[in-house]
């Protein structure tokens, strides 16, 4: 059967990241791997902010508590204020390991992967929400402490923040990137269902992909949008879909390719 991946960019703004690129095409492999056939269509277009504040916070590390970070958008900010080689060998030479020595937190297994590769120790890889992540810093932190460095996107949910705030954890929150809907999304949607015809399953991985794709989606299947299996890569975008009216089919249990794909094959028996 057919599946529709609407998911993030396959590249950010300093080019394709591999790890990223890789992860992309699990899913289309975890999925083939079941006898169904997926395309993946990018939903989101990011543009990169406040890089210059950005790169001061983090070769200041004395001047927080620790770093956060719930998506790999973010850690590529990072990554770009580390393009200069000089900034690079600083970072290597002692900044890296100054921030080795707080609490790098993360969600997700992709975060993790990118923060690993900038010589980094992440925490909460399998916390799979901001939710549970909070949950994890409460546990781990108090108000003490310095404030908390967390660059996000202009599009964020404000559960972790709030959490923090409730419970007197400082947060030090600067927005890195502004998420916008892809350019081509309209256009690529369009071409798809005219050549695939409408899928058997559509799975989203982000509230504002919902948002972006939902009504295009709709007028392009008719009638047949009752008949679509769609599926969530977790509890949030699940969350939007049924918000906007939708029957989630499925959930992926984690936040991965593998468990996506599983959901997806038995929603569609």
């Amino acid at each position: 059967m057919h599946v529709l991946l609407l998911k993030e960019p396959r590249e950010g703004g300093s080019g394709p990241d591999p790890y990223i690129k890789n992860s992309q095409l699990l899913y289309l492999q975890e999925l083939a791997s079941r006898g169904h056939k997926a395309t993946l269509i990018p939903v989101l277009s990011f543009t990169f902010v406040s890089l210059d504040t950005l790169s001061d916070k983090l070769f200041q590390p004395e001047r927080h508590g620790g770093l956060i970070f719930t998506s790999p958008r973010a850690v590529e900010a990072v990554k770009m204020c580390l393009e200069d080689d000089e900034r690079t060998e600083q970072w290597n030479m002692d900044i890296k390991d100054k921030w080795n020595a707080k609490s790098i937190y993360v969600v997700g297994k992709a975060t993790a992967a990118l923060v690993e590769n900038l010589g980094l120790v992440p925490l909460g890889e399998d916390t799979g929400t901001a939710d549970v992540l909070s949950r994890l810093i409460l546990e781990r932190e108090d108000a003490n402490i310095l404030p908390l460095l967390f660059p996000c996107g202009s599009i964020k949910r404000e559960v972790l923040p709030s959490a923090l705030r409730e419970n007197g954890v400082p947060l030090d929150t600067l927005m890195v990137y502004q998420t916008a809907q892809h350019p081509d999304l309209e256009k690529n949607l369009k071409n798809h269902f005219t050549q695939q015809g409408v899928p058997d399953s559509i799975a989203f991985f982000s509230p504002s992909g919902v948002r972006f794709c939902l009504e295009t989606v709709r007028r392009l299947s008719g009638e047949q949008l009752v008949e679509i299996k769609f599926a969530a890569i977790g509890p949030t975008t699940a969350e939007a879909m049924m918000a906007e009216g939708l029957s989630v089919s499925c959930s992926a249990d984690k936040p991965t390719a593998e468990h996506l794909a599983t959901g997806i094959a038995k929603a569609l028996q």
